[in-house]
């Protein structure tokens, strides 16, 4: 399959979820959500990470712009993805839980093990890693071996961390955000109605408003898809 350049960032033009995960079978990359704030980032490293690894559709705005460019596809939520990837491949992968708060991967893991008996999940850590906990890391996943990671740190902390142990640990490592947090029941995702209108991101404005200058870079992705400046 072929990457799409928008913006000088590549992504896949994945036509349907069971297309992505039929992709991702046995590669030891880095999957990345990516949606209109991550199209227009000016850090060079996040840019490298993301053209080196699999980026794929995660917003509205990605779809919109892959489209304008002649590329179907379809908008695949990580908050969904992750548990989808399991649901898959939980039968003959192995899988190792990384992020959020202890109380919250706790919570994560026990549910998971009760929703897939069986399903053999390496170890897990928090997100609040100081420098010996990174090192003990590493060295865990090297004697672990496992073939997924899950990552739940919140973008971009998370793919230079994934990046980082991609190098230590050849594996697929997923990025979630704050997957964890939604999945044990922590926080909540927005409403049907708004997911199905592509506003998630207002409702986490509602919920957050410190994230107001995150948002700002949606009126200039409006502009730049508007101009054809993509």
């Amino acid at each position: 399959m072929i990457q799409v350049t928008l913006n000088d960032i590549k992504i896949f033009p994945f036509r349907s979820k069971p297309e992505l995960l039929e992709f991702i079978d046995n590669k030891n990359k880095l999957l990345i959500a990516t949606n209109a704030e991550k199209l227009l980032i000016d850090n060079i490293k996040l840019k490298k990470i993301i053209n080196h690894n699999i980026g794929y559709p995660d917003g509205v705005g990605a779809v919109l712009a892959l489209k304008k460019k002649g590329y179907k596809s379809k908008k695949i939520p990580g908050v969904e993805l992750w548990y989808d990837i399991i649901k898959k491949y939980h039968k003959r992968k192995t899988f190792y839980f990384i992020g959020s708060r202890q109380v919250v991967i706790e919570k994560t893991v026990y549910k998971i093990k009760k929703e897939f008996p069986g399903i053999k999940i390496e170890n897990f850590r928090n997100g609040y890693l100081k420098k010996e906990d990174i090192k003990q890391l590493k060295k865990d996943l090297t004697i672990k071996k496992p073939d997924i990671v899950l990552v739940a740190m919140g973008s971009p902390k998370q793919e230079y961390f994934m990046d980082e142990l991609l190098s230590i640990w050849p594996a697929l490592y997923v990025g979630l955000g704050g997957s964890f947090d939604v999945y044990s029941g922590s926080a909540s995702r927005a409403p049907k109605i708004m997911i199905s209108f592509g506003l998630e991101w207002l409702y986490r404005l509602i919920k957050q408003p410190a994230r107001y200058k995150r948002q700002l870079v949606l009126f200039k992705f409006f502009y730049m898809y508007v101009f054809n400046k993509l």
